[in-house]
């Protein structure tokens, strides 16, 4: 078998340490490879808790050098829990153990300082760990996200690491926004700071490999992900859409989020061939499964998981939290409706201005998108109810309490559960997904997988996986503002049709889609391993 090595900061297939998306792909296409005939070990840092949490065994003692003096990483093993003849191998060093957390906010100005540490020795150590030849040798280096993208400017330019060059080595990029970008200097979370005789070589003798690392926009800053871009061997996008997005550079008037200041890089490398658009995945049954029928019942089942969540979150907490206690209300209110609501719409996912940007933009008679969609509900021929599961960015959560205190048609519970997630998607008629950019997308393949259609805006995996009224709504437009018009309008048609006998074979061919685990690991193996 042919072996890769993913070097990640997540990893859905342990417990604890998923975030977002990319750990979902860390997770899931293991296994899918393997039916390939490729063995895929990951490496990841320890966090504190992984090794003793996968009975992990200790292998190895690596020394390095890291902020001018000789640091000890140690380096374990772990079967993988899902794939025979996998590894998990993880990185542990005291740099790594945040109380369990992935990843540490910096609110004294210095974004991203704390985790650029933390991933600089990542990079590092599995740089070491590789040529020492403590791990099998692979065949393929896989990095994901900016996280890694120091071990790619090692590849290329520190001598101790020059046998990493004669290793396929392929990027993921799962989020250009978010790129990691750290002073090159006079910083004590910085270039210079990790690995001072680098940096002196590289900015006295190569302005050429400077002109690769550093970011477009702040010159003083290095920016890991622009040197992954620019100095692996294929870059791949986690979707065919978004791998064409990014070739054009983030207009906000318009609402265009795209290259985020690397887009001539990631032309040029276009132009190469070595720019790659591939869908990510989700697994299926074996067969497609008949629609499920909606009941009255579906939904007070809802509501009492949701309540349920609602008390748990109460329960752990000493103060009571002004959303809960609206969302309380709001479930009462619902459970003395003389019935259930004619449409349930659903949302699920972490709260950021790329998720919600678009539902809440402010509009001519000073109310939120949000609230016109609310109103649509309360209003039209098909009375409506939003529920809308999530957490993250405190203004935003704070902006949606206000709305839910508002307006009786949305139930917002603000936090996550797993269980609660699945209840929406098996039971909801139609899901929200208003991004104003989205890389790839998975809580779209989940609603369908249930048989529920998505109100999705056109761009990067979303339109990949939805076809405007075919198997869901996709919405459009020029500007900002024609966006969130489209937006409103394509939810008052979608509800609408719920009405219509139409509207079964939407749901049908939701369920029918298939985006499979294995059709990606075939296109990885071909385009991007080169197998």
């Amino acid at each position: 078998m042919k072996r890769v090595l993913m070097l990640a900061a997540e990893n859905a297939a342990v417990a604890g340490a998923k975030v977002g998306g990319m750990a979902d792909v860390i997770g899931d296409l293991p296994a899918a490879l393997h039916n390939e005939h490729v063995a895929v070990d990951v490496m990841m840092p320890s966090y504190g808790f992984l090794v003793s949490q996968l009975k992990a065994r200790f292998i190895a003692d690596v020394s390095l050098p890291f902020r001018g003096q000789t640091t000890l990483v140690k380096v374990f093993i772990a079967p993988h829990p899902n794939v025979a003849g996998s590894a998990i191998y993880l990185l542990d060093h005291p740099h790594f153990d945040a109380g369990g957390a992935i990843y540490t906010s910096n609110n004294d100005g210095r974004p991203f300082a704390d985790d650029a540490d933390k991933f600089a020795l990542m990079c590092a150590a599995a740089a070491q760990v590789i040529c020492q030849e403590i791990v099998d040798k692979p065949d393929v280096l896989h990095l994901h996200d900016w996280h890694c993208g120091v071990l790619a400017l090692l590849r290329a330019y520190e001598p101790r690491f020059n046998a990493l060059q004669a290793i396929h080595t392929v990027y993921s990029v799962h989020n250009l926004s978010i790129q990691g970008q750290r002073p090159l200097c006079q910083e004590h979370s910085s270039l210079q700071a990790w690995f001072p005789e680098l940096f002196a070589k590289l900015s006295v003798h190569h302005d050429e490999a400077m002109a690769k690392i550093i970011d477009p926009i702040h010159a003083q800053c290095f920016n890991p992900m622009r040197a992954a871009i620019n100095l692996c061997d294929h870059l791949h996008f986690v979707s065919p859409t978004y791998a064409k997005e990014v070739l054009l550079a983030s207009d906000s008037g318009s609402g265009h989020y795209g290259g985020e200041g690397l887009q001539d890089d990631i032309a040029q490398r276009a132009a190469e061939l070595r720019v790659h658009g591939i869908l990510n995945g989700c697994f299926y049954h074996d067969a497609p499964l008949e629609l499920p029928k909606r009941t009255e019942q579906d939904f007070a089942k809802v509501l009492d998981y949701a309540e349920q969540c609602l008390l748990n979150n109460l329960a752990s907490n000493q103060w009571v939290a002004s959303q809960d206690q609206i969302a309380l209300q709001r479930l009462n209110q619902l459970r003395r409706a003389a019935k259930a609501p004619s449409c349930l719409l659903t949302s699920v996912g972490r709260l950021t201005s790329q998720k919600v940007a678009l539902l809440l933009q402010v509009m001519a008679d000073g109310r939120y998108a949000i609230e016109h969609l609310l109103q649509s509900l309360a209003t039209g021929q098909s009375q409506g109810v939003l529920i809308l599961l999530g957490s993250g960015d405190e203004h935003i959560e704070q902006q949606l309490r206000q709305v839910a205190g508002r307006w009786p048609q949305l139930l917002f519970i603000n936090g996550f559960d797993l269980p609660l997630s699945q209840l929406l998607y098996q039971h909801g008629d139609l899901f929200m997904m208003p991004s104003s950019f989205e890389p790839c997308g998975i809580s779209q393949m989940l609603a369908m997988k249930a048989g529920q259609p998505c109100i999705v805006h056109g761009v990067g995996g979303l339109k990949d996986t939805i076809e405007h009224q075919v198997d869901g709504w996709v919405f459009n437009g020029d500007s900002l503002a024609d966006k969130v018009d489209a937006m409103l309008a394509t939810v008052t048609e979608a509800v609408a049709m719920t009405e219509q006998p139409q509207f079964q074979s939407i749901r049908q061919q939701a369920l029918a889609n298939r985006f499979t685990w294995q059709d990606v690991a075939k296109a990885y193996c071909e385009e991007l391993y080169e197998f």
